[in-house]
This record gives structure tokens, sequence and C-alpha cells, in this order.
């Protein structure tokens, strides 16, 4: 269910396969409302005209054929978005579109407005046709307030796309999956869920989880996790974090166990689990991967630089952004090392990056392109001076360091 969540949440897919299915269904039961309910008469509402079955199957055939018209159009533009994203900003921010909600409930809009069409189309009648005429009146006005409010939806999608391209929306976008991605990861303290101490790993015997199938972990469902080391009473240590890549064979997990000086046995159901919590995928997200979702930023930042664009201003902004994210984190951020149950005991392991790391990656990189801008050389110093400025003690200097090795690396 995790990963199936994940997907579909990336997905052009799903939200116009359900909204088509509501759509049929909903059409179903305004046409037996008219004929059973109704038995053909237009009941006394505003704006609820009689309709002959030719006017009928006009509006309907009018509706569809524009409905689908518009849904080609909207996903050729959607399409064409993509295409510019990819080969502009970098291909990994294609994702961003994909997961757009609101350009999945354009589509989905379009669409299940045709199918609704389609269905009580199907159903109008004449004398000629079955000697029994049936005109579903309810059933095609609604259909014609379908077509009213998908006029608004165009508008919205239109206004929606060019909003979405500008590269400030782009990085706002990828600004809050950085943050969120660090909210999941580091705190500033202990809470009754998650602790940043160190953490002793249990000296009884282990067993180990193995990956059934290759590729990137995207993430992992880490309340199941909890649940079943705490039902099979165990410690889990998720060796693979979100980020690395795998193959079959890898080790997922080490399983320790709570008691025992024997090796640990995991049991079929407990292994299904682990492997069925750490969600495997052809490419990097940054829904977990703190590392990934910092290096969207720092990409943005890079291909702004590059000698085709020659953008400064875009490494700029994408460093500023950093900036809102990364001093909380420097300042008070450390990274959780276990989960707890309910009864305060760790019952999974974790292993996030630490965030000298994270900042001593972004400033290399940085400083491998901003030679000969000196407003991006500027901006990042702005962003180190801001780090150094909220240091904890066991961090003060670093940043200070890191950048001077990056120049040097960068020279």
């Amino acid at each position: 269910m995790h990963a199936f969540l994940v997907r579909v949440r990336e997905s052009f897919w799903f939200l116009p396969a359900l909204l088509g299915l509501v759509a049929v269904v909903a059409a179903q039961l305004l046409v037996t409302l008219d004929r059973d309910v109704l038995a053909g008469q237009v009941p006394a509402v505003p704006f609820l005209d009689a309709l002959s079955a030719g006017g009928g199957r006009s509006i309907l055939t009018t509706i569809g054929t524009a409905m689908l018209t518009v849904a080609g159009t909207s996903f050729s533009i959607t399409i064409s978005v993509l295409a510019t994203t990819s080969s502009t900003y970098g291909p990994r921010l294609v994702r961003n579109f994909m997961a757009d909600r609101a350009n999945q409930l354009v589509l989905a809009a379009f669409t299940s407005t045709f199918l609704y069409a389609m269905v009580v189309l199907r159903t109008v009648h004449t004398a000629v046709d079955d000697g029994d005429p049936f005109v579903p009146v309810v059933a095609i006005h609604v259909a014609v307030l379908l077509a009213v409010v998908d006029v608004g939806v165009l508008v919205f999608f239109i206004h929606h796309i060019a909003s979405s391209t500008q590269i400030t929306s782009l990085q706002r976008q990828v600004q809050e999956d950085l943050r969120v991605a660090v909210e999941h990861a580091y705190r500033d303290g202990d809470d009754d869920r998650r602790t940043v101490g160190r953490v002793a790993v249990p000296e009884a015997g282990r067993g180990v989880v193995r990956a059934a199938s290759d590729g990137y972990v995207q993430s992992v469902e880490w309340r199941g996790l909890v649940s079943c080391a705490s039902r099979t009473d165990c410690v889990v240590d998720v060796v693979a974090m979100p980020g690395r890549y795998v193959i079959a064979g890898d080790v997922l997990a080490t399983v320790h166990a709570a008691t025992g000086s024997r090796d640990h046995v995991v049991d079929a159901r407990a292994a299904r689990t682990v492997r069925s919590s750490v969600l495997l995928g052809p490419a990097r997200t940054p829904v977990q991967d703190v590392d990934f979702a910092l290096q969207q930023l720092v990409e943005i930042a890079v291909r702004g630089l590059a000698s085709g664009t020659n953008d400064p201003y875009t490494a700029v902004s994408a460093l500023d952004l950093a900036t809102s994210v990364l001093v909380p984190l420097w300042r008070d951020g450390h990274p959780v090392t276990g989960l707890l149950d309910t009864a305060g005991r760790i019952r999974v392991l974790q292993h996030w990056p630490d965030p000298g790391a994270l900042v001593s990656g972004l400033f290399t990189t940085i400083a491998q392109y901003d030679a000969g801008h000196p407003l991006v050389e500027a901006a990042a110093d702005r962003l180190a001076e801001r780090l150094e400025a909220v240091a904890p003690p066991d961090r003060r200097n670093v940043v200070t360091q890191v950048r001077q090795h990056a120049r040097g690396s960068g020279s």
C-alpha cells in the first residue's frame, strides 16, 4: 500500500481513472433518476427546460467532442512543458510536474466530462429508434453544467501552466521538497518518537533482510517498521537509506534480537514487512532523500551558470532559497538516529547524512562553476556567513574551512 500510494501521487493516470469511474456512475444514477423517478417529466426547476431527443444528442455530442479535444490539447501542452523543463532546468525536475496535483485534476476533469457525456448520450432514444422515446433532461443539463465548469478549469490550467514554468515557481517547489525532507530527517532534540543521540546496537544475534530487486531506495515506511519491530521484539537497523542504489541480494536492513546470544532468524512475515516497507524505484526522489532534495536546488543553480544559459541570477536565487532551509538546520538540526515505539524503546535505527556533508557538497559543487561570476560567489559567501553566524560550538569554523576547501578545489 505504501509503494502504491507513492507511485499514485506521481502518476497522470490515477485521478483521471478515478474521476472517470465517478462520472460513469453519476451518469447512470442520473439517467435512472430521469427514467424511474421523474418518468420523463421535467421537474419545476429554474433553467431546466424540456429537450427533444435531437437537441439532447446535439448537446451531448458537442460537449463530448469538445472535452476530448481540450483534453488532448492540455496533454500536449503538458508534454511540451515537460520537455522544455527537462532540457532547460534538468530532467530530474520533470517529477515535479508529474506530481503536480493541479495538472492531474485538469486532465481528470476533461476526460471525466467526456465519459459522462458519452454514457448519457447512449440513453437518448426517439420513437423512431425503438418506439420508447426517452430524453434524460436532468442528466443532460448536468452535462451542460460540467461543460461550464470545465471552461473555468481550462482558464485555470492556462494560468497554472504559465505560472508553474517560471523559474521562481520551480525553485519554490524544490525548496519545499528540501524543507519537508529536512524536517523528516533532522530534529533539534529528542521527542517521544525520535532520538538524535548515540544509539547502541543490541549485542544479541542478528539476521539480515536482502533486496529482492534492483533500484534506488525512494522512501521507507518507517511506522510499519516500528510496528513490526515492536511486534517481534527486535531492533531493525536500516542499512539502505533513501537515495542508495541496491541490487538484488544487497542488505536492506539488519534485524537484531532484543535478547539472546545466538543468531537471530528473521521470520518470513517480518522479512516481507521490511521489504515492502522499503520502496525501490528506477530514480531517486526528494521524498525522504535529503541529499537529492538539496542536489535538485544546486542543479538549478549550476544549469544557470552553463555557457548556453549564462544566467547567474538563477544561481543566486537558488542559493538564497537554500539559505532559508540550511540556516535552521545548521543551527539546531541533528540527524535522527532512532525511532521509538509507544513504550519508549528504540525499534528502528536510521542513518541520515551529517549536515556538514550536505553543506560541504553544496559549496564544492558551486565552486566548480561560479568562477567568473561575482554575483554567485557573493551569494555563496553570504550563505557561508549566515551559517557561521548561527553555528553551535561543535560546528564553529566548519563552514569557513569548507568554503576555503571548495574554492581550492574549484580553482
